[in-house]
């Protein structure tokens, strides 16, 4: 067992609810959690009221139960989602509240399921809550995403120890991964966003034209959209207060233009995309667009994942990572998106984060797309780092800036 677990417990729930969603007086919560959650959810409950929020709803969810629907349910069932579903968005959205998800469930969940089933059920949920998607890009409420390990998550980090070990080995990554086992974890938290607005105020200097990536399994460039930001830590809501949706996070990020995209890139983490495990693949990219794919493990996943719609066989994201930065020093793969894309550069397929881009928020969607801006109704973030990449910012007088070398920050 851990050592004062139920002190960190308190303590992690504190910065999800202080520094992560930031709740404001006023403010309504919806938290998504697995029913392995509870402890943590209580506790952030309980630190929401403290800061003054007006009311935490809870929807529990459970991955063994949403195979059952998704494997058995009528084609013309995951073609729906109930109104209260859509309308309990659309309150939230409205009313400038807060969403935290918090993640954590099997990785390969959705192992064995028929893709196409998959695809139907994220496709509907994408064009069903569209609007709830753009207001989270936009920054037009608070959001957050946490993790709280479980049995089966660390059963896939730890295979080799037994499942109480495992568990107990992955809360201790965790907890060490946003802060909560240093002194005073918001002072930490603040340090550490000061350094990634650092660089992320000296590369919006730069207002770099292309990105150059260089390894031995790797050759791509990436043009940035013209009206590009860099961001990092915390973003700004549209009215005026901030919040950061990852803890951890170690990134910068912005936004490609969606035509500018050309080369090869092979990953260098596994991806878990709905429940299913892709591992070494690859992606050939011409004028902005996947031409070619493959994958060791997960191929169908893959070709699911790129079929979505048009948008997905393009880039949104781009982000910056240091090899070297705490979760890779960990040398834990964790199974987990929101852990393994802060161990590692990478980029995203599909829609683009709107805050990336000067004015986005006043354009619509065909406006947005006209400007080279991706839009899609999927964004799923894979890994890209390694400690052989190299990166060269290039301007638009041409000249080349190292930016990484041996994977880190030249």
């Amino acid at each position: 067992m851990i050592q004062h677990f139920e002190e960190k417990l308190d303590r992690y729930a504190e910065i999800t609810v202080k520094i992560g969603v930031n709740i404001q007086k006023g403010q309504t919560l919806l938290i998504s959690a697995p029913l392995e959650a509870v402890e943590f959810v209580k506790r952030v409950m309980k630190h929401a009221y403290d800061n003054g929020c007006k009311r935490v709803s809870v929807r529990w969810n459970d991955a063994a139960t949403q195979r059952i629907h998704i494997e058995n349910a009528p084609e013309e069932t995951l073609k729906e989602i109930p109104e209260w579903q859509i309308a309990e968005m659309k309150d939230l959205t409205d009313n400038k509240g807060a969403i935290l998800n918090i993640t954590g469930g099997d990785p390969k969940a959705f192992e064995g399921v028929d893709p196409q089933r998959l695809t139907l059920t994220s496709k509907t949920s994408g064009n069903k809550l569209h609007f709830f998607q753009k207001a989270q890009l936009n920054g037009d409420l608070h959001w957050a995403i946490v993790g709280v390990p479980t049995k089966a998550w660390a059963a896939t980090v730890f295979p080799d120890k037994p499942a109480e070990v495992a568990l107990d080995l992955l809360w201790e990554a965790v907890l060490k991964t946003v802060r909560v086992d240093q002194e005073d974890p918001v002072k930490a938290w603040e340090e550490h966003s000061k350094t990634l607005v650092a660089k992320m105020d000296e590369l919006n200097a730069k207002h770099f034209k292309t990105l150059h990536y260089k390894s031995p399994v790797t050759d791509l460039s990436i043009d940035l959209h013209p009206d590009h930001i860099w961001l990092g830590a915390g973003h700004h809501s549209t009215f005026g207060t901030s919040y950061i949706p990852n803890m951890p996070t170690e990134e910068v990020f912005t936004a490609p233009l969606k035509q500018g995209v050309n080369g090869i890139v092979t990953s260098t983490k596994p991806l878990s995309f709905m429940g299913n495990m892709i591992e070494n693949f690859s992606l050939t990219f011409k004028d902005g667009k996947v031409v070619d794919f493959k994958a060791e493990k997960g191929y169908d996943a893959l070709k699911e994942a790129l079929s979505i719609d048009e948008g997905m066989k393009f880039l949104g994201e781009v982000a910056l990572v240091p090899y070297d930065s705490p979760i890779s020093n960990s040398g834990i793969i964790f199974n987990n998106t929101l852990y393994d894309e802060n161990a590692s550069c990478h980029i995203a397929l599909g829609s683009a984060i709107g805050m990336n881009i000067k004015g986005a928020g006043q354009l619509t969607k065909e406006e947005l797309v006209e400007k080279g801006v991706n839009q899609s109704l999927g964004h799923v973030d894979f890994m890209i780092g390694s400690a052989d990449l190299d990166i060269d910012g290039e301007t638009y007088d041409g000249e080349r800036i190292p930016l990484f070398r041996k994977g880190n920050w030249a």
